[in-house]
């Protein structure tokens, strides 16, 4: 028995996942990001989630052979990892876990815990790769000076757009009308009202106006189009530097996954992939296997030396919904 445990922003999920791929049970709690709450915070969720995963399965914490726990700003602090890397031993009461960053959870769902790499865009973005037992991170830097290509980024990118726009220094496009009608201004000048004050910069709210950025260049306008354009470029990028530090080989194929909302837009989504394809010849992009937190159970039986065989793997994928070829079944 594997427990997969995804942390975030919002929410902590919670799986347990058999030798033969059934996934036991789940559990949700609240978020596990605790630099706006405090350190404390970790335990008490973790705590919360795993009495209740295996209240479901009607197991308790000593029938787990191994945990992952991915969590949210893991290695982001370097003081708070000798706390984070010991709270699961006091909830698990045994020291068969490993910690990392919630990235983790994404791309060995993504991929299925093998060699290769994952890059997420949602609110803000990053990769995730591993290569021969080395992995490397890179993006993530913050919604302030990085997470390049992210929602958010999209996002600054669209309200700079906007403004310009209100002053006549960028032709007016359907981006205006669209920002305008979203936010309900009165006045261009209100938007600063609405994000500095009554939003009080608030980073997932400001994000979501990307979703605003891509209706703007389905209706055509030219600078919302650029804007998902480089942002699919800049993620495309993420990858490429990540590929090199990681030592593919000019010949070897990567493994490559995209997760995250701002992937929904197709403009960036097309971009991504051709930014790729002009970067490497030898990628070979993925539809996601499995979602986060069972993607966290399976690193857990990888880092125990006993990852799931292929009829386990095929199992969960058929359980979660995804057909043997990778893609969605409808």
């Amino acid at each position: 028995m594997f427990l997969g445990v995804d942390g975030g922003g919002t929410k902590t999920a919670f799986c347990l996942v058999d030798r033969g791929g059934q996934v036991v049970a789940r559990a949700q709690a609240a978020s596990s990001y605790y630099f706006s709450h405090g350190i404390e915070l970790v335990e008490r969720v973790l705590g919360e989630g795993v009495d209740a995963v295996c209240a479901a399965a009607e197991l308790t914490p000593a029938d787990i052979e191994y945990a992952f726990f991915g969590l949210p700003g893991y290695g982001e602090a370097a003081r708070d990892l000798p706390v984070l890397n010991a709270i699961p031993r006091a909830v698990l009461g045994h020291d068969r876990y490993a910690c990392d960053n919630d990235m983790v959870c994404g791309w060995a769902g993504s991929l299925g815990a093998v060699d290769g790499i994952n890059v997420i865009s949602g609110t803000g973005s990053m990769t995730y790769g591993e290569r021969l037992g080395r992995s490397v991170r890179v993006g993530g830097w913050s919604e302030m000076f990085g997470d390049e290509g992210s929602a958010h980024w999209i996002a600054v990118r669209g309200l700079n757009a906007f403004s310009r726009m209100g002053d006549g220094r960028l032709p007016e496009g359907p981006l205006a009308e669209v920002f305008r009608r979203h936010l309900d201004l009165a006045s261009d000048l209100d938007v600063i009202d609405v994000v500095h004050n009554q939003w009080q910069g608030d980073r997932g709210r400001i994000a979501a106006l990307s979703r605003s950025v891509a209706e703007a260049a389905g209706l055509g306008d030219e600078a919302a189009s650029a804007i998902l354009a480089e942002a699919g470029r800049e993620l495309a990028l993420l990858v490429e530097v990540t590929r090199e530090r990681l030592e593919f080989g000019p010949d070897e194929t990567v493994p490559v996954s995209c997760s995250g909302g701002t992937f929904g837009a197709e403009a960036v989504l097309e971009a991504f992939a051709t930014g790729l394809k002009s970067r490497f010849a030898h990628y070979d992009l993925r539809h996601p296997l499995y979602e986060p937190v069972v993607g966290a159970a399976l690193y857990a039986a990888k880092i125990a030396g006993i990852p799931l065989g292929q009829p386990a793997l095929d199992a969960l994928r058929m359980a979660s919904g995804i057909s043997a070829s990778g893609g969605e079944d409808r």
